[in-house]
């Protein structure tokens, strides 16, 4: 096996709790995250984790902003 393979079996073999992961992907929405913070998540943090946590975290941004929308229109206050 490749060393990429093998290095990427042991990202995805991580053990990190779900309230580090939604921690850490949080943090990067907000872009802020310490140097030595953000070496420590990616030594702990399995990587798909991550990237569905972002995705939810997204689409949850996005569905926040359009009932706000929904919300100032229908409220008259954007007339």
């Amino acid at each position: 096996m490749s060393e990429a393979g093998k290095d990427l079996k042991e990202a995805v073999g991580r053990k990190a709790s779900p309230l580090q992961t939604i921690s850490a992907v949080a943090w990067g929405f907000f872009g802020v995250r310490r140097g030595k913070d953000r070496e420590s998540d990616m030594a702990k943090l399995n990587p798909v984790h991550v990237i569905i946590a972002g995705l939810i975290g997204a689409a949850l941004f996005v569905l926040m902003l359009v009932l706000l929308i929904r919300w100032v229109v229908g409220s008259g206050v954007a007339a």
